[in-house]
């Protein structure tokens, strides 16, 4: 699971890293004018301190918990992995874990979490600011952020009119050495979750045991974007984020590539539902719920569209960076987000020698 700074991409996570966000004036209200106090006024709320377990881009993490601590007065720790990590540092935790409030880039690791009993439900205002398309069915946590599945490809390789109709496609021996992707990181493993809950463990391993056959690997999206920009491969499967990020640089690492979206309710248009979830086992409920409710009102998800994540809000209707194409557009398939299991995932990657 890669680790992205917002500033420039980079893939690979680190082990767990620690970051206490300093506290600001309790009770001043941010340049937005949004309330964070979901669980009373800012007041009631100063002088907590917040367990963040955090596997969303940390500079996007940091600029929430900045805010939120200056609307207030609320300490925020950070403590930094990735989703699969987290998620299993939380169950083997269980209700003596330090956490108060878990964030993921991916849903199967909130699915983890919530299976093991051990969130609180989300307050119901909460819940209210996103649609049901982004949040699980059970209303243990919410969708925070979202993120889709695309198609970066080489246009000196390949042309539009060449690429697969579908994800499934690519399991053909046509393709064999002519397409890229990350199967050893959280991103593809929730793209082949998506492809679970659709087509079922049979359909789904022997997809998987013919991609092992084809696929070129590589370590981290980022780095398969630069081999397709390098011409090392045709065709990558990453999520949009990490293109339109070096796009908006220096583009040495996407230059030569455009991307491809395959719509169609396809498992290829997948898009992925970031999480937030309160521990029921959070000595802090009120300011933990209050975070989350901060998280996905209109100054948190603001905070999102104008940052440099480029990855989709989904609360509030707060509409996302001019750059991306609109959710609606994009034809995803309709998954329950508490449906994705990242355990059987991980379990038929393994039979099929991918992981």
């Amino acid at each position: 699971m890669k680790r992205l700074p917002l500033s420039a991409i980079a893939a690979g996570a680190g082990g767990l890293a620690l970051t206490i966000v300093l506290s600001g004036c309790a009770g001043t209200t941010g340049s937005t004018g949004s309330s964070a106090g979901s669980s009373g006024a800012a007041g009631d709320l100063s002088g907590t301190n917040l367990t963040v377990y955090n596997a969303q881009h940390e500079e996007l993490t940091q600029a929430w918990a900045d805010e939120f601590t200056t609307e207030t007065g609320v300490t925020i720790t950070l403590r930094n992995g990735d989703d699969s990590e987290l998620g299993n540092q939380i169950v083997a935790e269980g209700a003596a874990s330090p956490a108060d409030v878990f964030l993921t880039e991916n849903s199967p690791s909130m699915s983890l979490v919530e299976n093991a009993g051990l969130f609180a439900p989300v307050d119901a205002a909460t819940l209210a600011q996103v649609p049901a398309a982004y949040q699980p069915s059970t209303g243990k946590w919410t969708g925070i952020a979202a993120r889709s599945t695309v198609v970066v490809y080489n246009p000196s390789l390949i042309t539009e009119a060449e690429l697969p109709t579908s994800l499934l496609d690519l399991a053909d021996p046509s393709w064999k050495g002519r397409w890229a992707a990350s199967p050893s990181g959280a991103d593809f493993q929730a793209i082949v979750s998506a492809l679970l809950a659709e087509k079922g463990s049979d359909a789904t391993l022997a997809w998987l045991t013919a991609m092992k056959q084809n696929v070129s690997e590589y370590k981290g999206n980022s780095t398969v974007m630069k081999a397709v920009n390098a011409g090392e491969v045709p065709l990558g499967v990453i999520y949009h984020y990490y293109w339109f990020i070096d796009q908006a640089g220096t583009k040495e690492n996407s230059a030569n590539t455009k991307l491809y979206y395959f719509k169609n309710a396809d498992p290829g248009a997948f898009v992925s539902v970031s999480g937030g979830g309160v521990l029921a086992s959070s000595k802090n409920q009120a300011a933990a719920q209050a975070f989350l409710k901060f998280i996905t009102g209109k100054t948190g998800q603001g905070i999102l569209q104008t940052g440099t994540s480029f990855e989709y809000p989904v609360g509030s209707d707060v509409t996302p960076n001019p750059a991306l194409p609109a959710l609606e557009t994009l034809d995803a398939p309709t998954i329950d987000p508490s449906k994705l299991n990242s355990s059987d995932v991980t379990d038929l990657m393994t039979k099929a020698g991918l992981i």
